[in-house]
């Protein structure tokens, strides 16, 4: 199946565009697999059938068994669940938790709510965690609960020594709560967490699907009333037609991942040789070589990112500013910040698949315009 030809957007981080897989399955799901997947009578059952084998799928590519698998209503909402589930079943070792300075805003205000700040692990200047720094405050307190860290930067895509992290806190008896959305549709997480969360609409899924994963060595409570359904974990009528859909555009993007991230990198490597090249007082963020494939992040001197994200859009580009969960408030970023990063007038360049060249090389001759356009208008150009 060809892919969604999106033009000029280049926001795949905040959110994919539906898979030609994901759409085909879900029209089947909703002629076929409508029924309640509960019930015993033959549209019931063949709903269960067709759950059952997305799950099956869903688990391979995740390196987990189905019974581990559980569907929710987001990656958000997995993530909040992973984090309260574990503090309410390790409540007798303490409430205290540990967690990258970078992580999802998602995480760290679950974290936040739970009452007890958690200890942030500093980053280096590309937004790295050292895992050695992360094992050393693992073993300073005994009332860790549990241990929080993303597969890879959802803001300036840098990855993680997340096989590391989950080998200090094995050695430390503390779960690991993966955050593996950026990274689930590219590759199978390394083995050694308790929880991992991810979200479909990552990887050209629909929204509205998200992936909770627990090893029963986690020690996990569900800290929500439960029922019958999603295994006493995620109560409620479960979105067959959302997960067969996930599923399939999961198994379509892992089938040509390897090629896929291999051309997707070449890209982004000329995007960040040709911005440090085009456009002056320009600083790209993130680890030049431990990066997912498709996300370019960097920051112009005297140019407000919402403004360059406002000009961009004008020229036909989608691109996102600042943290992805705070631009919208207009706040600067924790993660950049947390880099030592310049905050000001950030730009995620994040490539979706099938993406041509084309695209990328408008998009880089519009660039050094725009981004003097603006600088012009706000009388910082001679600065």
């Amino acid at each position: 199946m060809a892919l969604v030809d999106a033009g000029g957007y280049l926001d795949a981080a905040s959110t994919e565009p539906l898979h030609p897989a994901a759409a085909a399955a879900w029209e089947a799901a909703a002629a076929e697999a409508w029924a309640d997947p509960s019930r015993l009578y033959g549209a019931g059952r063949r709903a269960r059938q067709s759950l059952d084998a997305a799950t099956e799928q869903v688990a391979d590519l995740v390196g987990c068994r189905p019974d581990e698998i559980t569907f929710t209503s987001s990656g958000t909402t997995a993530l909040h669940l992973g984090i309260a589930g574990l503090l309410l079943g390790r409540r007798r070792v303490g409430g205290h938790a540990i967690a990258s300075a970078v992580e999802h805003s998602a995480v760290l205000n679950a974290l936040d709510l739970a009452g007890e700040h958690p200890t942030l692990v500093p980053v280096d200047r590309t937004g790295r965690v050292d895992a050695d720094q992360f094992g050393e405050l693992l073993r300073l307190r005994s009332d860790t609960a549990l241990a929080c860290v993303q597969s890879a930067n959802h803001e300036v895509g840098t990855v993680q020594p997340l096989a590391e992290i989950a080998a200090a806190c094995a050695l430390s008896g503390v779960p690991l709560l993966a955050d593996a959305a950026q990274t689930l549709g590219w590759q199978t997480p390394p083995q050694g967490w308790g929880v991992l969360a991810a979200s479909a609409h990552k990887w050209g899924g629909p929204a509205g699907v998200g992936i909770l994963a627990i090893r029963p060595s986690a020690r996990w409570r569900s800290p929500a009333p439960a029922d019958e359904r999603g295994a006493g974990r995620f109560a409620g009528f479960e979105n067959v037609p959302g997960v067969l859909a996930a599923a399939a555009a999961l198994g379509a993007v892992r089938a040509d991942a390897d090629a896929e991230s291999s051309r997707l990198r070449d890209l982004t490597s000329v995007i960040r040789e040709r911005v440090a090249a085009t456009v002056p007082d320009v600083e790209i963020v993130g680890h030049p070589d431990l990066r997912v494939p498709n996300i370019v992040t960097f920051s112009c001197l005297y140019v407000p990112g919402e403004a360059l994200v406002t000009e961009l859009d004008r020229r036909g580009f989608a691109v996102s500013s600042g943290s992805s969960c705070s631009s919208s408030t207009l706040q600067p970023s924790h993660v950049l910040a947390a880099m030592g990063a310049l905050t000001h007038g950030n730009i995620r360049v994040s490539l979706p698949r099938g993406v041509s060249a084309q695209v990328v090389d408008r998009f880089l001759a519009e660039l050094p315009p725009a981004v003097a356009r603006v600088r012009e208008r706000l009388g910082t150009s001679e600065l």
